[in-house]
């Protein structure tokens, strides 16, 4: 049930690309980054107030800036510098970086149905992205491992709060926080390039406040509320696994709203990475359904 309960917050990220090529497509990205987190976090201590003790700023204010400042950041860049479906297919490489992380740190080893599928995810992506098949910008791509990193290192901060402040103090705190640093980024660009942020405020319409308010809203006070309130029941490499709705989210959005298309080739290497981002979590529920009737016949 709960694998089922992370692609909710998945698919409403997978839309953030190519809703935000649609309606936000001139807007500078920290800009973006601000409007999104801050909205979000006063939404949510609006809902149920919370105060950080004098001891937990510390760590919610770098969960902010890696979880929210830096990955928000990271995530618009690649919103419009990359294909919606590329974004999102992209983002399913999540679970090789979470099992390598862990393997490293925690010297937690991957089952083999985890190390094959990391195997196939790697090869199928350097197919997918390969160069002489499609041209990719360079900084998105960059962008994206960035927002990979970022994901890992910020979800294992998050689990490990669990155990000492309450989820939705966690929650609502790491995006006001992350959303303020995000403000000072911001205030030093706008003073670099005012004229972005003069044509994003003059230029405001309908469009822009829609496109603006799924993505607070939606993606993200609904979407991380999800995240954090996941993250205390189940492990990351098992909730990185429910993110096939993310690339599904960005093929489908991308081809709605923007008109992508790609060849019968590119969309069999999205599928093939989508199917193995879900191979280890089919097999472990094909092996509990297994195990169950065992033991429901032991006397």
């Amino acid at each position: 049930m709960n694998i089922l309960l992370a692609m909710i917050p998945s698919f409403f990220w997978g839309t953030t690309y190519a809703v935000t090529q649609f309606s936000l497509s001139d807007w500078p990205p920290f800009l973006l980054g601000v409007l999104r987190a801050l909205p979000a976090g006063l939404l949510l201590l609006m809902i149920k107030p919370t105060l950080p003790s004098k001891g937990e700023w510390k760590v919610l204010l770098t969960l902010g800036t890696i979880n929210i400042a830096a990955f928000f950041a990271l995530i618009f860049v690649m919103a419009l510098t990359l294909p919606s479906a590329i974004s999102g297919v992209g983002m399913v490489s999540v679970p090789v970086f979470a099992i390598l992380f862990h393997w490293i740190k925690n010297k937690q080893k991957p089952s083999v149905a985890q190390a094959f599928s990391g195997a196939a995810l790697i090869l199928l992506a350097w197919k997918l992205f390969d160069p002489s098949s499609i041209s990719l910008s360079p900084l998105g791509l960059a962008a994206m491992i960035g927002a990979i990193t970022c994901i890992i290192v910020g979800s294992s901060i998050t689990q490990s709060l669990g155990t000492q402040m309450h989820w939705w103090k966690i929650l609502t705190w790491q995006l006001l926080l992350g959303g303020m640093v995000l403000s000072i980024v911001a205030g030093g660009h706008a003073l670099v390039e005012p004229e972005k942020y003069a044509n994003a405020v003059n230029h405001f319409s309908i469009q822009n406040a829609l496109g603006l308010s799924w993505v607070a809203v939606l993606n993200t006070a609904l979407g991380y509320a999800l995240y954090v309130w996941l993250l205390q029941r189940m492990s990351i490499v098992d909730f990185a696994f429910g993110g096939i709705a993310n690339p599904v989210a960005g093929i489908v959005s991308g081809l709605l709203l923007l008109g992508e298309n790609f060849t019968l080739t590119q969309y069999s290497l999205m599928a093939g990475m989508i199917l193995m981002s879900l191979l280890p979590q089919v097999l472990v529920a094909i092996k509990k359904s297994r195990v169950k009737p065992v033991l429901n016949s032991t006397p």
